[in-house]
C-alpha cells in the first residue's frame, strides 16, 4: 500500500483540532504519517499538540502568511505518496474510512471521493462528476478534505499559490487536470465530513473569492474562458426558458415539441 501523509491546517481551533486528531487516531489503518501545521494559535491548540505530539510525525507552531502558506509547509514535511489535507475541524466519517480509500490509491495523480457536508442543522453528500473538464472547474472544483494528491503533482503543477486568499486549492486542481492532463478518478464513496464555515464559504467573501477566480481565467485561461463564460450564460439561459410556466403550457398543447 502506498504511504499516506495526512496533514491538518489549524489556527486557534482547539475544538477542531481535537475532533480532527481523533478521527485520524482511531483509523483501523494506521500506516500513514500525520504532520500538524499550526499557525502560532494562542489558543489552547498548542498545548494539546505537545500531550499528543507522540501521535504526530512533525508539527510545528509558528506564524505563517495564510493557510495556503500552511499548507505548503505541510507538503514540504510530507513523505507520503499521497497527501491529504484534513484541516482543523474535518474527519472522516467512520473509523474504516481511511482502510477503504486506500483500495482506490492505484496510482492516478488525483483521487476524488464524495463529501459529506455539514452547514448548521443541515447536511448533505455533495458529489463530484466522473469526467472533469475546464467548463466544470469555471464553476466548482474538488474537494480537499476527500480527494489524494500524489505528491509528485505538485512537482508537476506546482505547490500553492500563496498570494491568493481563498482560491489557491482550486487553482491548483484546474491546473494539474486542466493545463498539464493530470490523471485523475472518481470514486463514488463518502469518507469525510466537512463542516461549512471557513473563509471560502463565508458570503462575505464571495467578491473576493469571485475576483481571485476571474483574474485566474482571464489571465492564464484566456483563449477558452470567454467561450465557456458564453456557453454556460446560454445553457443558463435555456435552463430558465425549459422552466417556465409558458413553455410548459405550450409543450403540455402541443404547440411546442418537449426538448
Amino acid at each position: 500500500m502506498p504511504k499516506l501523509s495526512i496533514i491538518t491546517v489549524n489556527y486557534n481551533d482547539l475544538n477542531g483540532l481535537k475532533k480532527t486528531v481523533q478521527s485520524v487516531r482511531t483509523q483501523t489503518f494506521q500506516e500513514f504519517e500525520h504532520i500538524i501545521i499550526d499557525g502560532g494559535s494562542t489558543d489552547a491548540s498548542v498545548e494539546y499538540i505537545k500531550k499528543h505530539q507522540d501521535s504526530f510525525s512533525y508539527w510545528v507552531s509558528e506564524p505563517d502568511k495564510g493557510v495556503y502558506n500552511a499548507m505548503n509547509k505541510g507538503i514540504e514535511q510530507a513523505s507520503g505518496e499521497y497527501l491529504l489535507f484534513l484541516n482543523a475541524g474535518d474527519h472522516f466519517i467512520n473509523e474504516q474510512s481511511l482502510q477503504r480509500a486506500l483500495t482506490h490509491l492505484l496510482g492516478e495523480h488525483i483521487i476524488y471521493f464524495n463529501l459529506h457536508v455539514v452547514e448548521g442543522s443541515r447536511d448533505f453528500t455533495k458529489t463530484y462528476p466522473s469526467r472533469l473538464s475546464f467548463s466544470y472547474f469555471v464553476e466548482d472544483t474538488l474537494p480537499h478534505p476527500a480527494t489524494f494528491i500524489k505528491k509528485t503533482a505538485f512537482a508537476k503543477a506546482g505547490t500553492y499559490r500563496e498570494e491568493f486568499k481563498i482560491v489557491s486549492d482550486w487553482k491548483f486542481f484546474i491546473d494539474a487536470i486542466c493545463r498539464y492532463q493530470l490523471s485523475s478518478k472518481k470514486v463514488s464513496e463518502t469518507i469525510t465530513t466537512f463542516y461549512i464555515g471557513g473563509m471560502s464559504s463565508d458570503p462575505k467573501n464571495y467578491d473576493l473569492k469571485n475576483n481571485e477566480r476571474t483574474e485566474v481565467l482571464s489571465k492564464e485561461y484566456t483563449a477558452f474562458y470567454q467561450d465557456v463564460n458564453d456557453t454556460l450564460h446560454m445553457r443558463k439561459t435555456l435552463n430558465s426558458f425549459k422552466k417556465s410556466r409558458i413553455i410548459s403550457l405550450l409543450v403540455k398543447l402541443k404547440f411546442l415539441n418537449k426538448f
